[in-house]
């Protein structure tokens, strides 16, 4: 087991900023790479008041936050990894793009370098075969927001090399998580179960079974949830959530995972979620007013 000593992020959104937010917490040089310079710049901004946020509640010792800061280099050309043990591609998800990320990356790294995809749904065997190193593939799935969710799935592809599970799951160890080893199976663990969930409650929305308040209070008030499922959906994205039912859908060919007509038409009218500042609720209210 060769251990990670520096660190690659590819981009610098939700997940790519969160990830190089806690590697250089736990003491790991990062380097981010975006292919846009604003989102790396703001990026770094985000990732100075997360931290500014742990230090105030005592979360993390004084000067911390400039050490972290220090180790994180960005920059927009793949050669910045050429250095690194690992890089993890935390870029949209989206299959294609995935793979045109991968055949950029791989003639920049060296022939003992680790790649791990952040992708929540899907499979690894496939994305690792798109690469010149399969067995030193793997999937290192966190989850949003990542300085405060403990949990990294590490999914095994058919090739993946026993090595490469022991690197990444001794990262994530050092980065203060806790790991559980999934199956490469569309979704993997927590999707698999969370995805069909919230999707369900787009469909009782929909049906008229209750309104946005209702199926939100009940879940939270009737199953002790700390945020109902619209919410929650808000929270993910539902452009993601709607990518992952397809995975689930596409690659399991169970019906039961046929994505909510009525999540498709949010998507479609660019409704996202918090992101976007409307879904199933608008964020431009305070507090935010259901808009069903």
């Amino acid at each position: 087991m060769a251990e990670v000593k520096k660190l690659g992020v590819i981009g610098a959104g939700l997940m790519g900023n969160g990830i190089a937010h806690v590697a250089a917490l736990a003491g790991i040089p990062v380097t981010l790479v975006d292919i846009n310079q604003a989102a790396l710049d703001k990026a770094v901004q985000t990732i100075g008041k997360n931290l500014d946020r742990q230090a105030s509640k005592g979360s993390i010792p004084a000067g911390a936050k400039e050490e972290a800061l220090a180790r994180i280099a960005t920059g927009t050309d793949y050669a910045l990894f050429a250095e690194c043990d690992l890089v993890i591609e935390a870029a949209t998800e989206n299959e294609e793009i995935k793979k045109k990320i991968f055949a950029s990356l791989c003639p920049q790294l060296r022939p003992d370098a680790l790649v791990a995809s952040n992708t929540s749904s899907i499979p690894i065997t496939r994305l690792g075969a798109a690469t010149d190193r399969p067995g030193r593939f793997v999937g290192m799935h966190f989850f949003n927001p990542v300085p405060m969710m403990k949990l990294v799935e590490v999914i095994r592809g058919l090739a993946t090399e026993d090595a490469t599970v022991a690197t990444v799951t001794a990262l994530a160890e050092r980065m203060g998580k806790t790991v559980v080893a999934a199956a490469d199976y569309p979704a993997f663990v927590v999707n698999r179960i969370l995805c069909p969930m919230l999707n369900e409650a787009i469909f009782a929305l929909m049906e008229g079974v209750g309104d946005v308040r209702a199926i939100d209070a009940g879940m939270k008030l009737g199953a002790n949830h700390p945020m109902g499922p619209l919410e929650l959906s808000d929270f993910v994205g539902l452009d993601t959530l709607y990518s992952v039912l397809k995975v689930l859908h596409e690659g399991l060919g169970d019906p039961k995972y046929r994505p909510c007509p009525l999540l498709a038409k949010y998507v479609e009218a660019g409704w996202l979620g918090r992101k976007s500042g409307k879904g199933f609720y608008d964020y431009s209210t305070t507090p935010p007013t259901p808009t069903r």
